[in-house]
């Protein structure tokens, strides 16, 4: 396209170059967004929705192959729609996709696609393969297995082990000689040569043998850097905010609209991102005089030096030659004589990866002028873009963004204050790392990235120092851009630690005391009941009364010969269910009088009602707070002394829906020993989509039947007691990948539970708010 427009540049007909460029544009931008409305969740990068799964919050169809196929085809639009987008975040996401797929043998997608594989069938193994993909697609992005395994590290796995360490990094390298292998195969037809290591290569920065005075780096450049991290910090943390207020606008006015209305957005931005970059080539760009290093080859890789280098280090002279023919090939004369180019056209006629090539290696000067208004038109169409409704990355743009910041730098510490040993590709390097930094905050994983892409050690010192001090300053301001769009989306990230204040809260200050529970035998009609009008994941199995529940325990086994037991559990609990919480109608009163309608007892029917009356009046009354340090005393009174709910352990939803699609079952005229069993792997069949409570068919079950839930339950969970420090209970629940935490007092009395939910921060800032007003 760009050679289309240097010809009637000549001719004339610039109008008709810019429609025909319009034309491309719009109709790759419009099958993009198509694709997004297709899968919704194929919109952006994909990092913050894999980071969430990774931090254990499952979003619906983030790892599924229609997402897989929206993602990739759609990134390919995106791009060649000329949007300023990258494609290495929307790869990170095609990886994990990839990494949760493979190990399933099966896909929602393909239904007739399966196969009998009964291994890795659990969220834990699931997880694991999923950090292993993200890992490898950082890795082949940018050619980086120990950088992509660090990111599976800092920025997405919650729950890390050693095993997972090395298996993660066997991944990235898979990936990464995977991919060396057919891209040096297909550009060099030399397979096997492994000469191309990722898809994004920064070249290699040498000074020219010809300037002795020439350095990468000196300790006095050092000030420089950190000077230039806190300005990309700062850069950065701008950069966030006018996205998310963007951001606040689409969920407000775009989203709930028409779907429509998400491709005319899509279309207006690739509408003026086409003539920005059109107009500003053609008017604002200055013609500079090439250097004889760009018409040979450049200082970086002069063809005099490729020749004796290549005998020593093959795979780096071919990598020096690639990268050099990429940088002069991509040379814009737009509107200017011969032996000079045009600066402005060159950074934006080019693809982004041929930009960073430039602003890295290109001897050339780039205007001071030129290089700012670049920077400032490619920051504002870029934070207009990240977030509509086309798949799109974020590294790539940071990265040009950046360079041309560094650049500018370099520039203007040559041309106005004197200092010519600096090495122009070095500041634009740190001047990539510092807005990259600024934006994503990013710091262990991103450095090792750079040093891998750019294959110089010694430039692993001031990439960490500029990062360290970009992640500082946008620290003070605002979050990282994907931590910004993940509490958006209002999703309970658990952060790697909470604050030293929050520790005078206790678990007994966040748990949800309101809880909706199973019993040990509880009738198919009260659990289609429970689990139609609630959205809880896990439910807890409790009993009620300590004294009967002696004939309920023989040798620490739950047995089913007490019905009448179970029968009065119910009708006890009705009226405490129906005072705490009128929204969770878990047992209707119409379920009760069928339920109870039989009196199995030699009691007198009076005495009994009087017996029930007494402890459902007792129940309209709070429970008092009950913690493991209170001893009992002689001053309690007996509603005091009663404390209803007996901890058994924890059932989940899929367990229980599971159940009752297999018809686990037995009649009240018959013992539990006579319910069907099912086997580990029977219950994990459906396993990962288990079958939903609202699709089953309920005219096919008896809802007088009982179910046994207590060899399914887990009777051994993680619990905590209801004094235990906030900073405890968090690091429990983040290490050991937990979703569901009972609060248990000291007699084993569940007071509640503790989910995802009542950890994240700004429900632990809420109640630390309540907790300094009530003293």
């Amino acid at each position: 396209m760009s050679v289309a427009v240097e010809e009637c540049s000549q001719k004339g007909c610039l109008a008709l170059s810019l429609l025909e460029l319009l034309g491309f544009n719009l109709t790759f931008v419009f099958f993009a967004s198509l694709l997004v409305l297709i899968e919704p969740v194929a919109a952006g990068s994909g990092i913050p929705e894999i980071k969430c799964y990774l931090n254990g919050v499952k979003v619906p169809g983030i790892v599924r192959l229609r997402t897989l196929l929206c993602k990739v085809f759609g990134v390919l639009f995106s791009v060649a729609g000329g949007l300023f987008v990258g494609k290495e975040g929307p790869m990170i996401h095609s990886g994990a996709v990839v990494g949760a797929g493979l190990p399933q043998f099966q896909s929602l997608s393909l239904r007739k696609i399966q196969f009998n594989f009964p291994y890795f069938r659990s969220d834990r193994d699931k997880r694991d393969f999923v950090s292993a993909g993200a890992a490898a697609g950082v890795a082949a992005a940018f050619g980086a297995p120990i950088g992509g395994t660090l990111f599976s590290l800092e920025e997405g796995s919650s729950f890390w082990n050693q095993g997972l360490t090395w298996k993660v990094l066997f991944c990235s390298m898979s990936a990464t000689f995977t991919l060396n292998f057919f891209r040096s195969g297909i550009q060099f037809g030399s397979w096997g040569s492994f000469q191309l290591p990722g898809l994004l290569n920064f070249g290699e920065f040498k000074c020219s043998d010809s300037d002795k005075k020439c350095h990468l780096w000196t300790a006095m450049d050092l000030g420089f850097f950190v000077v230039m991290g806190v300005v990309g910090g700062l850069l950065g943390a701008t950069f966030n905010c006018l996205n998310k207020r963007l951001a606040k606008y689409r969920m407000r006015n775009v989203h709930p609209k028409p779907k429509l209305v998400r491709v005319l957005e899509s279309l207006l931005v690739s509408l003026v991102t086409t003539v920005v970059v059109f107009v500003a080539s053609m008017v604002l760009g200055e013609c500079r005089q090439m250097s004889s290093a760009s018409q040979v080859g450049n200082d970086s890789f002069a063809l005099q030096e490729y020749v004796t280098f290549s005998s020593t280090f093959p795979r780096k002279s071919r990598l020096s030659e690639v990268t050099s023919d990429e940088v002069n090939s991509s040379i814009k004369t737009f509107f200017c004589p011969n032996e000079t180019y045009n600066d402005m056209a060159t950074l934006f006629f080019n693809s982004q990866e041929s930009g960073i090539l430039q602003l890295f290696h290109q001897d050339s000067t780039f205007s001071p002028i030129t290089l700012a208004l670049f920077f400032v038109l490619y920051f504002v169409l870029a934070c207009w873009t990240y977030g509509i409704s086309v798949p799109s990355g974020l590294f790539v743009p940071s990265l040009l963004c950046g360079a041309a910041f560094g650049r500018l730098v370099a520039n203007v510490l040559k041309s106005y204050i004197g200092l010519g040993h600096i090495y122009s590709g070095t500041f634009a390097l740190i001047g990539a790392a510092a807005f990259l930094g600024g934006v994503v905050r990013m710091s262990i994983s991103l450095t090792v990235i750079l040093i891998e892409s750019t294959s110089e050690i010694t430039y692993g010192l001031p990439i960490m120092v500029t990062l360290m001090v970009a992640k500082w300053t946008g620290d003070f301001f605002n979050k990282g851009i994907y931590d910004i769009h993940v509490g958006l989306r209002g999703v309970p990230l658990l952060e790697w630690e909470t604050e030293v204040e929050m520790d005078k809260l206790r678990a007994s200050d966040i748990m949800e005391p309101n809880l909706t529970y199973v019993y040990p035998h509880t009738r198919i009609q009260s659990l289609v009941s429970i689990l139609r009008t609630t959205v809880h994941h896990a439910f807890p199995v409790v009993t009620e009364n300590r004294g009967n529940e002696k004939e309920f325990m023989k040798g620490n086994q739950l047995i089913s010969n007490n019905i009448k037991y179970k029968k009065c559990s119910i009708l006890t609990r009705a009226g405490e269910q129906r005072r705490r919480s009128q929204s969770m109608k878990s047992y209707p009163s119409s379920e009760l009088r069928n339920v109870c309608d039989e009196h199995v007892t030699s009691e007198d029917p009076g005495e009994k009602e009087d017996l029930l009356q007494q402890m459902l009046e007792r129940r309209y009354t709070p429970y008092p707070n009950l913690y493991p340090d209170q001893s009992p005393s002689e001053d309690w009174t007996m509603e005091e002394r009663f404390r209803p709910l007996t901890f058994h352990g924890l059932i989940l939803r899929s367990q229980l829906v599971t159940l009752l699609v297999r018809g686990v079952c037995y009649s009240e005229s018959q013992s539990s020993a006579s319910q069907p069993r099912l086997s580990y792997a029977e219950m994990a069949e459906d396993y990962p989509r288990y079958p939903d409570i609202h699709d089953l068919d309920l005219t096919l079950l008896n809802p007088r039947m009982i179910v046994d839930v207590t060899p399914y339950m887990n009777p051994a969970p993680f619990t905590v007691s209801p004094n235990t420090h906030v900073s405890q209970v968090f690091n429990l629940f983040r290490t050991m990948g937990l979703r569901h935490l009972p609060v248990v007092n000291a007699v084993g009395e569940i007071v509640g539970v503790i989910t995802r939910h009542n950890l994240t921060r700004e429900f632990l800032q809420a109640r630390l708010r309540q907790h300094y007003q009530t003293l």
